[in-house]
């Protein structure tokens, strides 16, 4: 048995986000029950260099083992070259052998799942009557979120705010959305937001959000990744996808945590805890709920597990020796 090669149109066709999402459910759960081990991501980043690499292991037992590896390069200028910030490759080894078994593209992996994880987030989050979406950001990830969060709650109204006016107004064409001035209106009176930005620092401020709201954070620049502001998270019901990334690579949260205005156990759950019934989700209509969205291994292993099952389906890929 080969290497499956899969490029990134390839991924893009196969992993849809509709399936996507409850991929990403199961290997929350699964995270949450304890079947996947998921190391903190290395890093490396250089003096004085603005990329980084970071390499991304997960191990999964059981009846059918599997080893994964995703070796991600984050280049947080590529989106004005016209590339996704993100590039890299996404590796399955046989969990017996230790043999490769395939290879693919990880920027469609990171963006179609980031956003699939999110969408899970909204659906157990966001209040059922949600009708207006609110994005900060005009990357891969604020168009993959959009599709993926109109899966899970039917919007009315969609704003979409972009430094750069052109990106923003390019996205709202393409997507039957408004394109905004500024990061307040989009913010303001929206029922779902999602910041998805590459900003060092806080792009979202309390007095912007209504009762009630609902946030996905997932941009930020790594290592130091952070959107919002110490209001936004002392007042939140604050969720993560794993609490031990949370508490290393969040600077959000962490910002609130060394300014006293949370404690120590602020964080009320994982998304993957919510689902399986160890943690309880949105208490009242009234409660500001946020999902600090980190990326996971797990996350990564499992969609690039599916997009395999589904091409050897289709006949999609190619398959190699090695």
């Amino acid at each position: 048995m080969g290497v499956f090669v899969l490029n990134q149109k390839e991924v893009e066709q196969l992993l849809d986000m509709k399936g996507c999402i409850e991929v990403m459910a199961e290997a929350l759960a699964s995270l949450a029950r304890g079947e996947v081990h998921v190391p903190l991501r290395f890093l490396v980043k250089p003096e004085g260099e603005p990329s980084l690499i970071g390499l991304m292991p997960a191990h999964r037992g059981g009846s059918a083992p599997l080893y994964s590896l995703k070796t991600v390069c984050v280049f947080p200028d590529n989106p004005k070259r016209g590339l996704d910030a993100h590039q890299g490759t996404v590796t399955l080894f046989d969990g017996e052998t230790g043999e490769a078994r395939a290879l693919m593209n990880a920027s469609a992996i990171t963006a179609i799942r980031t956003a699939a994880v999110s969408a899970v987030a909204t659906r157990l989050l966001a209040r059922e009557d949600s009708k207006e979406l609110g994005i900060l950001g005009s990357g891969v990830q604020a168009r993959s979120h959009l599709e993926a969060l109109r899966l899970v709650r039917d919007f009315d109204q969609v704003r979409i705010y972009s430094p750069t006016a052109e990106h923003a107004e390019s996205l709202a064409a393409e997507a039957g959305a408004e394109a905004v001035g500024s990061a307040a209106e989009a913010v303001r009176g929206a029922d779902v937001v999602v910041t998805a930005t590459s900003s060092p620092d806080p792009v979202l401020q309390r007095d912007w959000l209504k009762e009630g709201a609902h946030v996905n954070v997932v941009g930020g620049r790594p290592p130091q990744m952070r959107e919002l502001d110490i209001a936004t998270v002392a007042d939140s019901a604050f969720y993560t996808d794993r609490r031990e990334s949370a508490e290393n690579e969040a600077f959000d949260y962490r910002d609130a945590l060394e300014a006293g205005a949370i404690g120590p156990n602020h964080i009320r759950g994982e998304i993957g805890e919510v689902l399986i019934g160890a943690t309880p989700g949105r208490q009242s209509p009234d409660e500001l709920t946020v999902f600090r969205s980190l990326g996971l291994a797990v996350e990564d292993l499992a969609a690039a597990e599916y997009v395999v099952s589904k091409a050897r389906e289709t006949g999609a890929g190619t398959e190699i020796d090695f």
